[in-house]
């Protein structure tokens, strides 16, 4: 069930606030863990099992974790939970692809290949993993106590508006909101909660769609058939698709949040008016990024090591690691060690000279990103080159199979204006009072009549169209 669906929209969201609402305090997290329990079931009716058998298991081994006095035996339990949490991760998500290329060997060398059942991957698998992980880790750390309840856990992992695609919430920034939330449920945060989730639905329907079904359109084409001019269209179009795909989930799980009181973090904070790939990671993706620095740059080392290339190691290896927990092929890992060689090389020289561009230095950013998503959107690194040569070497043919419409340059323009507009004065002031916490009640009049319009819009727009898709949803 995704959230700009028919089946979400009209039947699960309003049944299961009417419920919530209706109920008294002492029962909501109880209909809230019921909801989520339902919602994640709705998709996948097996998995289901797997995640609250896991989530039970991962508790315990925690609770034992707390309660060991002995640092030998704390250790020893913190690495289980570890093994349990990446141990399914790994078989899930990644097992298929270890095969897949451990067979490309054996193939290479006359060894008979390995037999093996493709493993289904569950939705939202790594991002309900990496939550687990911060729990374990920020016990062991002491940096917060253990939860008590087991069904505050369950609730904690399983929220159902971050449950498939984030944003990744640590667990010493949440664990507070599972008893206070109640006392955030005001008639501001509900009247700003179900602004931002229509305003992330249209964000995600009348735009990530469309460009997004051009994008699968021009990709899809023979290379043969491919000209210059229509590569840079797929892939811009895949770029903005991916950002206002990705920012308008977030936007919807921010609102459906923020209407029972819960504070989720900002995940984007436009991303594309970057002046140098450091700075676009500070704006992309913010939870990842955060997660990454927290439990896996540090670790290693983060700034305080002694030799620099140690350094751009670190950085790079962190990077490479973004790219596999994307999805287990080549392209993501092509992609994440593609930033990280210019995170590596900002910081050699180049950041240098972006800081003198000063606002030019967008441009830059922008068409390391575009090029970026080429690896990302492809799975295999010769499928990229070739792509990247059409829009890199003049190719004049161009292709009847498709063509753009008018709605789609309608689109695309819009798109642009709306990744850029903060750029300029005007456009800054415009998005402060999108993205304000604080409204009169003649602006909430006003943004939820504007919420209302998105709505029908993009409830027009899901009926008249069978291309729907969530691209994190497989991550």
């Amino acid at each position: 069930m995704v959230f700009s669906s028919i089946t979400f929209i009209f039947y699960f969201l309003p049944l299961f606030f009417l419920v919530y609402y209706l109920s008294d305090s002492r029962y909501k997290n109880a209909v809230i863990l019921l909801g989520s329990i339902f919602f994640y079931a709705w998709g996948a009716p097996l998995f289901i099992f797997v995640i609250l058998a896991t989530t039970f298991l991962d508790y315990q081994l925690v609770g034992l974790m707390h309660r060991s006095h002995h640092r030998s035996s704390r250790t020893i339990l913190f690495i289980a939970s570890l093994a349990l949490n990446l141990g399914l991760l790994f078989y899930f998500k990644y097992s298929n692809f270890f095969i897949h290329n451990l067979n490309k060997v054996f193939s290479g060398i006359g060894i008979e290949s390995v037999t093996w059942a493709e493993v289904v991957l569950p939705i939202g698998i790594s991002f309900y993993t990496f939550e687990s992980i911060t729990y374990v880790t920020d016990v062991y750390r002491r940096i917060h106590k253990p939860l008590t309840s087991f069904a505050h856990y369950q609730l904690y992992i399983i929220l159902f508006p971050k449950l498939i695609a984030g944003p990744i919430i640590r667990y010493h920034d949440f664990a507070p909101q599972l008893t206070d939330h109640i006392t955030h449920e005001t008639v501001d945060n509900k009247l700003l909660g179900l602004q931002r989730f229509f305003w992330g639905l249209g964000k995600k329907v009348l735009i990530a769609n469309v460009l997004g079904n051009a994008a699968d359109q021009i990709f899809d084409l023979p290379l043969v058939e491919l000209s210059t001019t229509y590569a840079w269209l797929g892939a811009v179009s895949y770029t903005f698709q991916i950002y206002f795909d990705f920012s308008g989930y977030s936007d919807m799980a921010i609102g459906l949040g923020l209407m029972m009181g819960f504070r989720f973090p900002e995940n984007f904070n436009n991303p594309y008016t970057a002046l140098s790939i450091a700075d676009f990671w500070r704006r992309w993706h913010i939870t990842l990024g955060a997660w990454m620095r927290q439990y896996l740059y540090i670790p290693l080392g983060g700034n305080r090591v002694d030799n620099a290339w140690r350094l751009y190691f670190n950085l790079w290896l962190v990077f490479l690691a973004s790219g596999l927990w994307h999805g287990a092929a080549w392209g993501f890992i092509i992609w994440g060690a593609y930033h990280g060689f210019f995170l590596v090389v900002e910081r050699l020289f180049l950041g240098r000279w972006l800081q003198r561009a000063g606002k030019a230095a967008v441009l830059y950013t922008f068409t390391v990103v575009v090029v970026g998503w080429v690896f990302f959107r492809l799975e295999y690194l010769h499928l990229s080159l070739q792509y990247l040569h059409h829009m890199f070497s003049w190719q004049p043919f161009s292709t009847l199979r498709w063509q753009p419409d008018s709605q789609f340059w309608t689109i695309l323009i819009l798109a642009t204006l709306f990744s850029f507009i903060v750029l300029f004065r005007p456009g800054h002031r415009l998005h402060n009072i999108v993205y304000t916490t604080s409204r009169s009640v003649a602006m909430h009049v006003c943004m939820t009549m504007v919420a209302m319009l998105l709505c029908i819009l993009s409830v027009a727009s899901i009926t008249n169209s069978s291309f729907n898709p969530f691209i994190y949803f497989r991550f």
